[in-house]
């Protein structure tokens, strides 16, 4: 069996799967709060000939050094790079980034909670803080009645929100786990928990390492053009010199195919 065809088509497989991923990063480079992904790679298993490194090659000598065949490459995770994205100013009242570490609590339909750095907030009907998607925001916020003067959002997440009534406020919380690159993401902006991210740690915006919230700004999205496209032009490259392998090894055993005696 000619292990480099395979090798070769292992690499093809795995780049295919990185030139995707650098596709949906660029895709996504105007999304709010969008986190860019990297892909990783593993060597998969070795063939280990008789020669071993470490056997004795008689009168008490060991082999320093022997002889591995690799079998080529697979691709071992897709993980998310939390690096903050630039902030964007918009002017919305209800705009709100976050600065530093942590997520905003929102509500899905089937009751679970998900978390977002996209904080491009809108009013329900109801006065109800939510999504684009019309998901409730939870984070402790609450309605704030229709016809108010202002909503005003200090940088610890203190929400003062004046009616013709009166003024009340609230404190706006935020959550982070101890490995966010273990979310999962699930579309529409959201992750949610898994085993390896943790539990949430729920925090006041502000202390105790908790971002700080910023009015009037969304956070764009972490993603360097420059930087993707020097990417793509390194998975294609590396996809054509393995397509160029298995060319070359298919030449090989034509060759050897029409040798006659």
């Amino acid at each position: 069996m000619n292990l480099s065809l395979y090798s070769a088509a292992t690499g093809m497989e795995a780049q295919q799967l990185n030139l995707n991923t650098i596709a949906n990063n660029l895709a996504n480079v105007n999304t709010p709060g969008f986190k860019r992904s990297k892909i990783e790679f593993q060597d998969l298993l070795y063939q280990k000939p008789t020669r071993a490194s470490g056997s004795d090659s008689g009168g008490g000598n060991i082999v320093p050094t022997g002889t591995e065949v690799g079998n080529g490459t697979r691709v071992a995770a897709t993980s998310k790079v939390f690096t903050q994205g630039q902030l964007t100013q918009t002017g919305e009242k209800l705009d709100i980034a976050i600065q530093g570490d942590g997520f905003f609590e929102v509500q899905r339909p089937d009751g679970t909670v998900g978390f977002t750095r996209a904080g491009s907030f809108k009013l329900n009907a109801n006065g109800q803080v939510v999504t684009v998607d019309g998901l409730p925001v939870l984070s402790g916020f609450q309605p704030i009645p229709p016809g108010a003067n202002s909503v005003a959002i200090a940088e610890n997440g203190q929400v003062t929100v004046q009616t013709a009534a009166g003024t009340t406020s609230f404190r706006v919380t935020l959550a982070r786990f101890a490995n966010p690159a273990g979310l999962q993401s699930i579309g529409g902006n959201l992750y949610s928990e898994t085993a390896a991210s943790g539990t949430p740690e729920q925090g006041q915006a502000g202390e105790n390492g908790f971002g700080s919230t910023v009015q009037g700004y969304i956070e764009s999205s972490n993603v360097n053009i420059v930087e993707e496209m020097v990417n793509l032009i390194v998975a294609q490259r590396a996809y054509e010199i393995n397509s160029k392998s298995i060319q070359t090894s298919d030449e090989m055993m034509q060759n050897i195919a029409n040798m006659k005696r």
